[in-house]
């Protein structure tokens, strides 16, 4: 690719640098030693260090070019450093010239080696020297040490004679790779070339295979730390999978083994074909634009690609909004785009160097070392692949030519084998990916081809991954290739869209196999017994359900219309497509009533259940459900969301089949009943019956039965210390929540003194349960974002959530007073939610139903029951659930006498109220 021109005479006017020096030195009339003079000296550097920073900034806002400013900044940098060690030398520290053995060179090592300086880069120095360091070497790089860190500037920095140098490289590869890149700046040029020379015989020509086995492995620690994914939407530019770190690894790896001084020359090599050169400066180029404009805006050395960075990148890079993608989408789109072609260039490189340095490798058969040999087998019935060194290959270069139908039997082979591909293989179905033409994508072989791939019952994720990774995916079916790379700018999604259904796949594949069942003990029971059909349908609506993200219209409805499009190309049959289609529409529906809405109202049940209208529909959406959660990111999913699900699941069953009754309902209830008991088999029995009645059936039917043996202790334990108050704190690690259960007398304020206590401290409610006793006590037990990394430091902030409560409930402090302690915590300033309120007595015979909507804060909660009280509102039950940055709240309620809310007056002074508190301007007033 082409980049701009450098402009680096506009970068820093060198020579008018060192004649302001040399005359603030004259002007003094002094040495430069001389503090006074230092003081000037730094200050004018201070300035031009500065000046030409904004420079360079400016020059990237117009050109956009991340190479160009990263040669702009090591230019600059060049400059500063070679004008410090003149001055050191001429002014500070005069004398006669250096003896031979005091000469010495200035190298730059690591990425500012390689010209690659963003502007929070630390400056990597070798200082190098010919024998041992004298006195007067050791004054110079004192001296310049000082001036850069006093610019403020990060140094990495070691002073080493040529002998020293090559023992350390050849024992550690961290000092080997940053040697790799050494660039002579100033001093003794022929010192530098000494160490070129030696480096390049006694350590590249010597361990090359230990060097490239040495990166590979850090290459993969590094991804296992960053969970294995190119596609977290708050990526880490420099560290992360597919980021800058892999290209370098790459880098590093060609230019250790092949010994060429740039990338550029990898293409003679071989290594590279000039296309795939091509896409490497790209991507090079995008990332490190990235990488500059971040730190220019963060004013550090910021490589976690953030929410709160994202927009403003955005519009630095002149990203814009189109129908269904704001501009901060598509930029991202854009990203993580990249971030699979270096995927693509990183993994199929290295791959095929592992087998290159293989072919020359020891190996032993029969207690004897034998040199490595190409072993290839036919695969039985399908002479167009091979099986070549344990991973599938094609024959040769023409097979997906003859036949392109080849393109998805490689992958179908793939998983029946169970083997892994040859990166020749997969560079060729990227090469070809114009093979895929429309008759493909209506084969009848292929797409039964691909229906096998996607049902296996043996790994279907890495093979859709693979064929993603390829690109093949994508072309198959067009509409998945929109959602390829695109991420959803929130804070709820972990993943883009297209990670996001491979994901559910494997979740899918994994419930099936039953490595969930604790998990999710309902869809792996449903999974055990789902017919042929029942699993093709299950497998496609679950790739489809968010294939139709990022347009206009709502995405289930459109999604639904592509799956009715694309199910009879798959070889669905009418009514399978149809069950597809309406799973899409509906994939969001079950999560939604089990999270917001009172399952134990039966108007809840009657209206879920005439949108399921079967059974088989309803198992099916519930396994649908569960997969769609799961796979959202680590910690969205609970045992909390998988009670209400279950709770869902059984009420509308029980309504489907013409059970749901008074009666079989009072049978469930006593069932519930009878397991408490029995559960509590340790207790007196008259104590344990008498407990088992202390609860009514919403608490029965909504807790999972060991929450339920938890709560029995606790409010044992308070009961015979004759507490009136008292709070249970448990951590959930895996879930990143700590979860508070509190016992009270009931009071009609008691959910919004709890929010209001929980703001106090900065804590942010994630979900909710709230409930009474027969006796007059609340039982509410309420979920908060974990903030602190040990237990007993997270532990003794909920216990002092829980001693506000208790004061505030015995008159010792107030709510006015808490919400001036609030303080908030969360990082939202990236989103905007538009507030919405709606007060619904169609979703209820009993009950007003105030539905909430909007962007989410600590003291959120509190605020909202707050008003609902001040509005004389009796709240029966409350539904907290968030997804990210938004909130979405449900409240039952009632006036004073127990009537809905049938006013229209009314219910508008209702939603402008609850509007108001959603409104962050009229937040940050009513704070102020």
């Amino acid at each position: 690719m082409r980049h701009p021109a450098l402009k680096l005479d506009e970068v820093i006017d060198a020579e008018a640098l060192r004649d302001t020096l040399s005359a603030l030195t004259k002007e003094r009339g002094g040495e430069g030693s001389d503090p006074a003079i230092r003081a000037e000296v730094l200050a004018a550097l201070k300035r031009e260090l500065a000046a030409g920073r904004k420079r360079i900034e400016a020059m990237l806002l117009e050109d956009r070019s991340g190479y160009a400013c990263t040669h702009r900044l090591s230019f600059q940098m060049d400059e500063i450093i070679r004008i410090i060690h003149d001055f050191a030398v001429t002014h500070v520290y005069r004398g006669a010239n250096l003896s031979e053995g005091e000469k010495m060179a200035i190298v730059a090592t690591g990425g500012y080696g390689r010209d690659a300086l963003a502007p929070g880069s630390d400056i990597d120095l070798l200082f190098l020297l010919p024998h041992r360091q004298t006195a007067r070497i050791e004054q110079i790089v004192e001296y310049i040490l000082y001036m850069l860190w006093d610019l403020g500037l990060k140094v990495g920095h070691a002073t080493r004679n040529i002998a020293e140098c090559i023992r350390l490289a050849k024992s550690d590869v961290t000092i080997a790779t940053a040697m790799l890149e050494a660039r002579f700046i100033w001093g003794e040029k022929s010192l530098f070339k000494e160490l070129e020379t030696r480096f390049v015989e006694d350590v590249e020509k010597a361990g090359g295979r230990d060097f490239t086995a040495a990166k590979l492995a850090e290459r993969d620690e590094r991804h296992r730390k960053h969970h294995n994914s190119r596609y977290k939407v708050e990526p880490n530019i420099k560290e992360g999978k597919g980021s800058l770190r892999d290209l370098q690894t790459l880098y590093w790896i060609g230019k250790f083994v092949y010994r060429v001084d740039s990338s550029r020359d990898l293409v003679g090599k071989g290594v590279f074909t000039q296309r795939e050169y091509n896409l490497f400066q790209r991507c090079d180029d995008f990332l490190w634009a990235v990488r500059c404009h971040l730190h220019f805006v963060t004013g550090r050395a910021e490589d976690r690609l953030g929410f709160d960075f994202q927009p403003e990148i955005a519009e630095r890079l002149d990203y814009h909004a189109k129908p269904g993608l704001s501009s901060v989408e598509r930029f991202m789109k854009h990203y993580f785009l990249v971030a699979k072609e270096v995927g693509d260039l990183t993994r199929i490189f290295c791959a095929a160097l592992e087998l290159e340095q293989a072919k020359t490798a020891p190996g032993i058969a029969a207690g004897l070392v034998r040199p490595f040999t190409r072993r290839r087998k036919a695969v039985k019935g399908y002479p167009d692949f091979v099986i070549e060194n344990g991973r599938l290959n094609v024959a040769d270069a023409e097979v997906f030519e003859r036949d392109n139908v080849n393109m998805v039997r490689l992958f179908w082979l793939g998983d029946r084998e169970e083997l892994e591909y040859h990166p020749d293989a997969l560079s060729l179905v990227t090469r070809s990916l114009k093979l895929v033409t429309r008759e493909l994508r209506r084969n009848e072989e292929g797409n039964q081809l691909f229906l096998d791939i996607l049902t296996s019952r043996k790994d279907p994720e890495i093979q859709l991954r693979r064929m993603n990774e390829t690109g093949l995916l994508g072309r198959l079916i067009p509409d998945f290739r929109k959602v390829v790379a695109m991420m959803q700018f929130n804070m709820y999604h972990h993943f883009t869209v297209d990670e996001h259904l491979l994901r559910c796949i494997g979740h899918l594949a994994e419930i099936e196999k039953g490595h969930f069942a604790s998990d999710h003990p309902l869809a792996t029971e449903f999974c055990q017994d789902l017919s042929d059909t029942q699993r093709r349908i299950l497998y496609v609506a679950i790739l489809l359900h968010d294939i139709a993200k990022g347009r206009p219209e709502d995405h289930s409805i459109a999604g639904a219309r592509i799956a009715k499009k694309l199910g009879p190309y798959m070889g669905l049959s009418k009514s399978e497509t149809a069950t597809v289609r309406w799973l899409v529409r509906e994939h969001l529906t079950m999560s939604m009533v089990a999270q917001s809405r009172d399952l134990n109202d039966r108007k809840t049940i009657e209206d879920f259940a005439e949108v399921v209208q079967s059974v088989d529909r309803l198992k099916l959406l519930l396994i649908l459900t569960v997969c769609d959660i799961s796979g959202v990111g680590p910690g969205v999913w609970n045992a909390w969301k998988g009670q209400l699900l279950r709770q869902l699941y059984a009420e509308t069953e029980l309504l489907l089949t013409g059970g749901f009754s008074g009666a079989s309902r009072a049978r469930r209830i006593e069932g519930a009943r009878q397991r408490l008991s029995e559960g509590l088999s340790e207790w007196p029995e008259a104590e344990r019956e008498a407990y088992a009645q202390l609860h009514y059936p919403a608490y029965l039917l909504a807790v999972d039965h060991d929450a339920q043996l938890r709560h029995a202790a606790f409010i044992r334990k308070t009961t015979e210390a004759g507490e009136r108050y008292a709070v249970d704190v448990r951590t959930l690690a895996f879930e990143g929540m700590t979860e508070m259960t509190v016992l009270a007398i009931d009071h009609p304020r008691l959910l919004s003194i709890i929010a209001a206590a929980c703001a106090a401290s900065g804590a942010n409610i994630v979900d909710a349960q709230i409930f009474t006793t027969t006796d007059g006590r609340a039982l509410d037990t309420i979920r908060i974002a974990r903030e602190f990394d040990t237990d007993a430091d997270e532990i003794r902030r909920a216990h002092s959530v829980g001693r506000t409560i208790g004061e505030v409930l015995k008159g010792e402090a107030h709510i006015p007073q808490l919400k001036k302690r609030s303080r908030g915590r969360r990082k939202v300033r990236a989103f905007s939610v538009s507030p919405e309120v709606s007060v619904d007595n169609t979703l209820s015979n009993e009950f007003s139903v105030v539905a909430v909507e909007g962007l989410d804060r600590t003291g959120l909660l509190s605020d909202l029951t707050h008003a609902l009280s001040d509005l004389n509102l009796d709240i029966a039950s409350a539904h907290i659930t968030t997804f990210g940055e938004r909130v979405v709240d449900t409240f039952y309620v009632t006036d004073l006498t127990g009537a809905q809310i049938e006013s229209p007056t009314r219910q508008k002074r209702i939603t402008d109220r609850l509007c108001a508190i959603l409104n962050p301007a009229s937040a940050e007033q009513a704070a102020a």
